[in-house]
């Protein structure tokens, strides 16, 4: 397993270059760009300039871990669910062209209020979500969905989604939410996922009520090998913070391989 960041929260002000260089100081091997941050990697990039991103990581210690979008498929309006399609489509392109290996899209809603069957919103996601990894498949990049969102972040439903899509190119991204815990145990909500996470983000890991110390024995059990990356909320100290979360990333990791 492998530390890194997301850019949201404490790198969203942060440029390309000291994000590299934040994260080289500082233990973070990998770094997700998500969408809308000072990076500026987005597909709107010239063939030039995503060529000097990918040298940018070729030419570093960190890597370029993942693209992290906001595309969503809920929507009842098919128009909208359309937009969101292409829209991933297009940003596995950039992903491709960028050399970061997948890219994160999320459930964010039901539609109950409305009147719509949970079954079907799922469904629906499910089925963008096929077409989506189908696409991304023939650039060699992943599709991975995030547990996220009202009602969504329920790693059942997630689960049921992922079901519907029925696509090998489709994982899931780990998203350390409060809802993965079952009686204080993330275990039942764990193995539900286990054989489709291939990203994990995580929180501060300080932050209180979380087992982040059973996340990661149960990431190791099953032989994990990707990134897990911090979401770290804005702070005054960044430097501080992110030495402290390495060294409780190394703390936890001692006491697993004690425990072996």
């Amino acid at each position: 397993m492998r530390l890194g960041l997301v850019t949201y929260n404490l790198a969203a002000d942060w440029d390309l270059d000291k994000i590299i260089e934040m994260c080289t100081i500082h233990g973070h091997e990998g770094v997700e760009l998500r969408t809308t941050h000072a990076h500026g990697v987005e597909v709107n990039l010239s063939e030039k300039e995503r060529t000097v991103v990918r040298k940018k990581f070729e030419s570093s210690a960190v890597e370029l871990a993942g693209l992290g979008s906001a595309f969503q498929y809920h929507y009842r309006d098919p128009e909208e669910v359309r937009r969101n399609i292409e829209g991933t489509k297009e940003y596995a392109r950039l992903a491709a062209d960028v050399g970061a290996p997948g890219v994160k899209v999320r459930p964010n809603a039901l539609l109950i209020d409305d009147g719509v069957p949970e079954e079907e919103t799922l469904q629906q996601i499910g089925r963008s979500l096929a077409e989506c990894g189908e696409y991304a498949a023939t650039l060699g990049i992943q599709v991975r969905l995030e547990v996220h969102g009202h009602l969504t972040s329920d790693p059942k439903r997630i689960a049921r989604i992922l079901q519907h899509c029925g696509h090998p190119n489709v994982f899931v991204c780990w998203n350390s939410n409060d809802a993965d815990l079952v009686d204080g145990s993330i275990e039942e909500s764990f193995n539900l996922l286990a054989d489709r996470i291939t990203l994990v983000h995580m929180r501060d890991l300080a932050a209180p009520g979380y087992p982040w110390l059973d996340l990661l024995r149960s990431l190791r059990r099953m032989d994990y090998g990707g990134f897990c990356l911090c979401e770290i909320d804005p702070n005054e100290q960044p430097d501080r913070i992110m030495d402290f979360n390495k060294a409780l990333w190394d703390a936890y990791n001692r006491i697993i391989d004690l425990e072996d």
